[in-house]
């Protein structure tokens, strides 16, 4: 029953706690179907860091006298199946990684709202360990879709463009100023 603001702190990490443990499962399969080997390791450090995010979660529900466990956050279910339908698409690799990072990206921006709910709601409380906690996990998702971004720009984006396509120089003409070329 969501009768306090302390009953709902405690709803919400429970729903991030949910959420953590879904991703610690999605990120090793996601690493797995990665081609550029920088998405591989940054999906590979991002689980584990997610890692760490389960266990301050924990630490959080404990300094709190709850239980983290008992509600599934329906909203990373869907992110997650939604990955997971990449894990199924056959493709150019960089298209594919192109697809991974834009799935993975959806689940640390629902991530970073939901930690910046529950940082409001610590503030809020006067809740200055726990605060603490959050923050510095924000901080890593903030981090990891910063990441993510960087290598979606760096190579990904730019080698998926060039996928599949016939050359511009093998019809003889460059394609127009800020537009791709269509095969």
């Amino acid at each position: 029953m969501l009768d306090s603001l302390n009953a709902l702190f405690e709803e919400q990490l429970k729903d991030l706690y949910n959420a953590e443990n879904q991703l610690v499962k999605a990120l090793p399969k996601l690493a797995k179907a990665a081609t550029s080997d920088a998405l591989r390791a940054t999906f590979k450090a991002h689980l584990e860091e997610t890692r760490g995010h389960v266990e301050r979660l924990a630490q959080i529900a404990k300094i709190l006298g709850m239980q983290p466990g008992g509600k599934k956050c329906k909203a990373m279910e869907g992110l997650v199946a939604e990955g997971a339908e990449v894990l199924e698409e056959e493709g150019e690799p960089a298209v594919i990684d192109a697809a991974l990072i834009a799935a993975a990206r959806r689940c640390e921006h629902y991530e970073i709202s939901a930690y910046g709910s529950v940082i409001q709601i610590a503030e809020t409380l006067g809740e200055d360990q726990i605060l603490k906690l959050l923050q510095k996990t924000l901080e890593e998702e903030l981090a990891a879709d910063e990441k993510l971004g960087i290598i979606s720009s760096g190579e990904v984006l730019a080698a998926a463009a060039n996928s599949g396509q016939a050359k511009p120089e093998a019809k003889g003409k460059a394609p127009p100023k800020g537009k791709m070329a269509r095969a």
